[in-house]
């Protein structure tokens, strides 16, 4: 198989009978960009989508706004989310609207259903109709108010793709992944701003450098610091990064501040190991991750992300454990009955 082609990595059964495919790719680099281990085509074009929240985070950051306006780490982390619109999620955007001082008609993000089912079903108790600071992206949207105010710019159309804070975030993000500005193209997310996509292993090299910044007691440079303060703030904080039940809360929790991982709506995942040992030689040091499912399946992604922490030898096969609902999903119909299970067929290959 070419690095071009599709390949399958996970397999959906209803009783001996095969349901579903579903295609990925799967790119693994270390500490400096380099190409370690490879699934499909570890260069695909990919939209990350909220998978690049930390770099988006970081050129807020670097505009002083967390500063200035008094933002700690938990709003931080909360810039970092796609979050479950739970109370405690909804009222830390409010907190951090209040200290930019900026109100929720500012917000030019839209209000959607939860991603958590338990949200949902108590909204529809309430007859609830969600408004933009119920917004999964909420804490981003109030992260880069603050940041337009920061460089003295106008916060009406902040999420336009010529604003200077956009114009900051494409920067930093091609900063981040080793890329000329030319090698990123843009979109507009789900939330209302723009979103990038580039080749799947600059993402997976943006993750290395958020976990490898994390690994130095004194900081080689101001955007190191930067990057180390995002990671501590999410895996600090995994429950604000995500909420209850969801696979980014579970894995830091799991992995104790070793590893940070960032989901991406359309299935794409990243993952930033502070510390590893990978090839034939033993060698250790941060890795990034990054995985892409063809067809945009969650339940698979989330399943063959933990299948390649088992692969990588990541943690302890405690910690990897943990895991284990969104490893082996089970399949269940209206009665609960099982009715078929998801085989995965990934395998990393050695590109060095």
């Amino acid at each position: 198989m070419t690095a071009s082609q599709a390949a399958i990595a996970a397999t959906v059964y209803r009783g001996p009978a095969i349901e579903n495919t579903h295609l990925a790719h799967v790119a693994v680099v270390d500490a400096m960009g380099r190409l370690l281990y490879a699934f499909g085509n570890p260069h695909r074009p990919t939209l990350p989508r909220s998978a690049v929240k930390p770099a988006q985070a970081l050129a807020v950051l670097e505009t002083g706004a967390l500063e200035h306006f008094g933002f700690d780490e938990a709003d931080l982390a909360l810039m970092c989310a796609s979050h479950n619109s739970e109370d405690v999620h909804v009222a830390r955007a409010r907190s951090m609207l209040a200290k930019a001082g900026v109100t929720e008609a500012d917000l030019r993000c839209g209000g959607h259903p939860p991603i958590s089912d338990d949200v949902w079903r108590a909204w529809i108790k309430r007859d609830f109709a969600p408004t933009p600071v119920c917004s999964n992206c909420s804490g981003k949207h109030a992260g880069m108010l603050a940041g337009a105010q920061a460089i003295g710019a106008s916060i009406a159309d902040y999420q336009l793709d010529g604003h200077p804070l956009q114009q900051r975030v494409k920067q930093t993000l091609a900063q981040l992944c080793d890329l000329r500005d030319d090698e990123i193209q843009w979109g507009i997310d789900g939330c209302n701003l723009p979103t990038p996509s580039f080749a799947l292993d600059r993402l997976a090299r943006l993750f290395a450098k958020l976990a490898a910044a994390a690994n130095h007691d004194t900081p080689e440079s101001p955007r190191d610091a930067a990057l180390a303060r995002i990671y501590r703030a999410m895996t600090a904080h995994p429950d604000l990064v995500a909420g209850t039940g969801r696979l980014c809360t579970a894995l830091m929790r799991a992995f104790d501040g070793e590893v940070v991982g960032k989901i991406g709506a359309d299935a794409s995942y990243a993952i930033g190991v502070r510390d590893a040992a990978y090839g034939s030689e033993g060698k250790r040091g941060p890795l990034g991750i990054a995985v892409k499912v063809e067809d945009g399946n969650l339940e698979a992604l989330m399943a063959i992300v933990v299948e390649l922490l088992h692969q990588l030898n990541i943690g302890t096969a405690e910690q990897r454990a943990q895991l284990d609902t969104f490893h082996q999903p089970v399949m269940r119909n209206t009665v609960g009955l099982v009715t078929g299970h998801l085989a995965l067929s990934v395998k990393l290959e050695p590109q060095h």
